[in-house]
């Protein structure tokens, strides 16, 4: 997946929420920091993402993207 975000971030996926349509996924990142990315459902199949996976944080101004790696 291309994307024009410059600020990428690796970690680990430790926490998935699941609502009724959302999601909230939390991820561990270098040092003793953590990010969360709120996604629907439906993103959150299409990834495969499970508690343990290594992710890509992508930031681009309010959005946190996530990609599997």
């Amino acid at each position: 997946m291309k994307v024009g975000a410059r600020n990428r971030i690796i970690g680990k996926v430790t926490q998935i929420k699941k609502g009724s349509l959302m999601s909230i996924v939390h991820v561990n990142v270098s040092g003793p920091s953590h990010m969360a990315s709120v996604m629907t459902i439906e993103s959150l199949k299409e990834l495969g993402l499970k508690k343990g996976d290594q992710v890509e944080v992508v930031v681009k101004a309010v959005n946190v993207l996530l990609i599997k790696g």
